[in-house]
């Protein structure tokens, strides 16, 4: 059976009984199962691939610049990887708050179902307001993109701290490029090697998905069930929606007038990236799986996709930017908030940089929603109303950022005249015509 049929089977067969068991099963024993069963087996396939994405990401990242050759295809491949990303976040920020202001999911939440989720949520969203009260001014975000210490970002990487990590091993792919042959090759040697080792192990990890999918998605529906979805089923609509019309219209028309492939074809070949990021709700940890389907199937070359698919999994949150919007102006049109063009033009902006710079771990980007909030005049504390579906969302958004990741690397390989992409797609139209 292919690896991503069994992974669907994990999500949907623990998505069911996780529901079945929220309906018919006393709350103490359901609370059992999940802290002695689904969510260990799901935090531990977390765990093993988390343990290997900093040693990816790092030999990754720089055997990705090495391979470039010269700083000029590093800086024309990075000029075009901006502009796709901040073209594609761009759309997705206003797709949602346009749904959003179609819509109006936020009055049609009346105020005892408000007070609940508030209450429900209130210790989660409080420390949501405490971090993002401790956020650092402009002039320190750029300021400690620049680590002093590699070692320590490398050990914070997966709380924050992935973009320094990503700039030091920037820079001394840059280096790498620029010095001796004799002094590169033993570099490159030992790099490719822990590349190579840690896509193998990502590969034996893959065989645990199913269960580890099946315990997280039990955990998520053993706790919430439907009942809270009811609730503000219209605020997840939305986001949902828009999600879907990015992945499903907008990257298909990216798809088919820029790089004059078939969607079809594309998303057919990224099931499997497709499922994981919708399991584990990380692009951080779909990164290898990323990586390995987009040479295996898509036929990209290496030293593109791994050096646009390694940012990308950090910098490109076309998801993420459209979850923010639409979380922002629901949750103004909650409080009674009424924002001006120049506060929306506002939260257009800060989504797109937020979903350059949201750590790519479930539930990154909800203190910088709260920054944006407060930015907005909307109480941060409201947060708590959208944490009982954010796991959901997250989950649905992980799922287009990796995509677009991909998209962005297709494109590029198009523009570069790559020539195995194509050659693959002319072999696909021969088999669909046959």
């Amino acid at each position: 059976m292919p690896r991503h049929t069994r992974i669907l089977l994990g999500l949907v067969i623990g998505g069911l009984l996780g529901i079945a068991s929220n309906l018919w099963l006393p709350a103490d024993l359901v609370s059992t199962v999940i802290k002695y069963a689904a969510y260990p087996a799901g935090q531990i396939f977390l765990r093993l691939i988390f343990m290997l994405v900093v040693p990816l990401v790092v030999s990754a990242l720089i055997m990705g610049i090495a391979e470039l050759g010269e700083v000029k295809s590093l800086g024309r491949v990075g000029i075009k990887t901006l502009f796709y990303t901040i073209i594609a976040s761009s759309i997705s920020v206003v797709l949602g708050i346009t749904l959003v202001h179609w819509i109006q999911p936020g009055h049609g939440l009346d105020s005892a179902t408000q007070a609940r989720l508030m209450t429900e949520f209130q210790g989660p969203a409080q420390q949501a307001v405490t971090f993002a009260q401790k956020s650092k001014d402009p002039i320190d975000i750029i300021l400690s993109l620049i680590p002093k210490n590699p070692i320590a970002a490398a050990t914070q990487a997966l709380e924050g701290e992935m973009l320094a990590l990503m700039v030091f091993s920037l820079f001394f792919g840059v280096g790498l490029m620029l010095v001796e042959e004799r002094v590169r090759e033993p570099v490159c040697r030992f790099l490719e090697g822990v590349r190579d080792v840690s896509m193998r192990l990502i590969d034996l990890v893959m065989d645990f998905a199913p269960f580890g999918v099946a315990g997280l998605v039990y955990t998520m529906t053993g706790r919430f069930g439907h009942e809270i979805l009811g609730h503000i089923a219209l605020y997840v609509a939305v986001v949902i929606g828009g999600l879907l019309i990015q992945q499903f219209i907008v990257y298909s028309t990216l798809l088919r007038l820029l790089g004059g492939l078939s969607p079809r074809w594309f998303f057919s070949n990224i099931k499997e990236v497709m499922l994981t990021a919708f399991s584990t709700a990380s692009s951080n940890a779909t990164l290898p799986v990323t990586l390995e389907v987009a040479e295996r199937n898509l036929k990209l070359p290496r030293k593109l996709a791994t050096f646009v698919l390694t940012v990308g999994s950090t910098a490109n949150q076309n998801g993420t930017a459209l979850f923010e919007g639409v979380t922002i102006l629901f949750l103004a049109q909650v409080f009674g908030v009424d924002l001006t063009l120049g506060q929306q033009i506002t939260v257009v902006l800060m989504s797109i940089l937020a979903g350059v710079g949201t750590a790519g771990v479930p539930g990154g980007s909800i203190p910088l929603i709260v920054i944006v909030l407060q930015t907005v005049g909307v109480p941060g504390e409201g947060i708590g109303i959208i944490l009982g579906v954010d796991r959901l969302l997250d989950m649905c958004r992980t799922c287009l950022n990796v995509s677009g990741d991909l998209v962005i690397a297709t494109l590029l390989s198009k523009s570069e005249k790559a020539a195995l992409p194509q050659q693959a797609y002319a072999r696909w139209l021969k088999r669909q015509e046959a």
